[in-house]
């Protein structure tokens, strides 16, 4: 395919830069908004197109040295070519893009965007493939092993779990390498932000409150942290490990369900006393399943944290929940330097006056 320079303007959220020939968007990854750059295009579409770089012609200052040497190959690091406060700045903006976009938020109360203290050497776990003697990550685009012999985003442990997992010739399979095992349920990768999250959770919410319910719980992150704020905390989680885990350790104002998050969500809300009730949630990437944001719709609460690691159905779920909830605010949070995941923090309160907001939002 032909060649063409390009100026990016924009970085989309996914990691890829934005420019635009002939009239269409064509989205160029590994480049920084304001570099001009020479580009091939691989996927010519009607209303946009891809394309590889080529040649970086004028870079941006912006721009550094990866620190890993399969970065560009690699399928999970999308910005090691960008300096973190950038990468920092490109996050922050691209939630605020999508809320607008796809939200319909003209003017979404954006807090700023919440660092990682490690930019490298973060991650707590690592999920590697081994198949014919070849051990590491998927390359980009392709379902094809590159073998890797240290993650520069791993914390030290684990990369001492994978150069012993690799001098132990393993068969094929998936292998998931932690620094401190943990049950068997998910947990956050990034302990420094996962604890500046929890912090910032619980700022959200007063005390002397009566009930939480805590949907998706997990092993309880969230209603662990908030029950010196509440008299009685119930946690909704589908993964009976996790509802294992966080009963093993539970208090009696501690009360975990394993079931249908949607269902046993909607049959709580039901039956609580809603003016002194709260919800946090935090789905998987999918977001909130159309029946959980009817059963939030349906029964109102007084404060409702949202917490998300993909912007993109975050921003139409509050869409759809902004009938009757008013945002307070919104704070992305860096649980993966280095690549194109972000993490959001939205607080929610019950609006005042619904039908006027969603009128004035949308509008």
């Amino acid at each position: 395919m032909h060649r063409l320079e390009l100026l990016i303007q924009d970085v989309a959220f996914g990691g890829k830069g934005v420019g635009r020939a002939h009239g269409k968007a064509l989205f160029v990854p590994f480049t920084i908004d304001g570099e001009h750059v020479i580009a091939r295009i691989t996927r010519d579409k009607k209303q946009f197109a891809e394309a590889e770089l080529v040649e970086v012609a004028q870079a941006s200052p912006q721009r550094t040295t990866p620190k890993c040497p399969y970065f560009g190959r690699c399928g999970g690091c999308s910005y090691q070519h960008i300096e973190y406060k950038h990468q920092l700045a490109l996050k922050e903006r691209q939630v605020e893009q999508l809320l607008r976009r796809i939200g319909r938020f003209p003017s979404p109360p954006m807090q700023p965007i919440i660092p990682s203290p490690k930019s490298y050497n973060y991650r707590n776990r690592v999920t590697v493939h081994a198949e014919s003697g070849v051990i590491g990550y998927y390359r980009r685009d392709v379902h094809q092993l590159i073998d890797v012999e240290v993650c520069p985003i791993a914390v030290p442990e684990v990369n001492e779990k994978l150069s012993g997992l690799r001098a132990r010739h393993p068969r094929d399979g998936h292998y998931t390498l932690r620094a401190h095992p943990p049950p068997r349920t998910f947990a956050q990768a990034n302990d420094g932000v996962a604890e500046l999250l929890a912090q910032l959770v619980e700022s959200f919410f007063p005390a002397g409150q009566r009930l939480l319910i805590d949907a998706y719980c997990g092993a309880g992150f969230f209603a662990k942290r908030l029950l010196k704020k509440f008299e009685r905390v119930i946690g909704i989680e589908w993964d009976r490990f996790a509802i294992a885990a966080a009963q093993n350790t539970a208090t009696p104002k501690e009360h975990y369900i394993v079931g249908d998050v949607d269902l046993e969500l909607a049959r709580e809300l039901a039956s609580a006393d809603l003016s002194n009730t709260s919800v946090v949630v935090d789905p998987p990437a999918t977001g909130l399943n159309p029946n959980a944001r009817q059963a939030l719709l349906k029964h109102i609460v007084q404060t409702f944290v949202y917490v998300s690691c993909n912007p993109a159905t975050l921003a139409r779920d509050l869409k759809e929940l902004q009938q009757h909830y008013r945002i307070v605010s919104v704070t992305p949070l860096d649980m993966f330097p280095q690549t194109a995941e972000i993490e959001c923090a939205v607080q929610l309160e019950r609006a005042t006056a619904p039908h006027t907001i969603e009128q004035t939002t949308l509008g």
